[in-house]
């Protein structure tokens, strides 16, 4: 029993002078110089990071895809609420201008009828044939001058839509600051206290 004891003492000693070689692993003098380089650029250096910039459509481009594709332009600088205006106005443009050069052929055709001197050349439509040669004449010139209008008028408005995309591609990102303001204040002057205008600049 003391033979084990003693046995068993020693052993513990024996532990205590020579450590474990696998539960502490020596570190290389170049690989601690390197973590030690690393940790202190890590320590030195700041990473900014760079705020996000806000999308900036260009208007030469929105000017560009508007005249080849109507609305093309407001679909690039995702202004979608102004579809419906666009394709509305268009289509109004449109609708108009069908409708005039459909009634000009109609009465041009029955005046036609009427001048060529051969009875078997008649127009067939009941609305059309209650008109006078003089009526038929005059229906074809002012159906003719609103369908040039009505030409004119899409005309415009495809140039305005155009001009609505470059200008809204240059005021996409128009910053007004909260520091530039204008407010009515009460001021005090040598004669007594009155209201001015306080312009407030960034």
């Amino acid at each position: 029993m003391v033979f084990v004891l003693v046995l068993l003492a020693g052993m513990d000693s024996y532990a205590q002078i020579v450590p474990d070689s696998s539960l502490n692993h020596p570190i290389p003098p170049k690989a601690r110089a390197e973590a030690d380089s690393i940790n202190m650029i890590a320590d030195t250096v700041q990473v900014r990071i760079r705020p996000r910039q806000p999308w900036e459509p260009k208007p030469k481009r929105a000017g560009l895809y508007s005249a080849i594709f109507p609305g093309g332009g407001q679909i690039y600088n995702r202004q979608y609420w102004k579809l419906p205006i666009v394709y509305g106005a268009l289509g109004a443009g449109a609708y108009f201008i069908n409708y005039n050069l459909d009634k000009y052929r109609t009465y041009r055709r029955a005046y036609i009828y009427d001048i060529d001197g051969d009875p078997t050349t008649v127009t067939t439509d009941p609305e059309v044939r209650r008109y006078t040669t003089d009526n038929l004449k005059e229906l074809q010139n002012d159906y003719r001058k609103d369908a040039d209008l009505a030409i004119l008028l899409t005309a415009v408005g495809y140039a305005l839509h155009i001009m609505d995309a470059v200008a809204s591609a240059h005021l996409k990102n128009f910053d007004i600051s909260r520091d530039i303001s204008l407010q009515i204040k009460p001021m005090l002057h040598s004669n007594g206290i009155g209201f001015g205008l306080a312009m407030n600049f960034k």
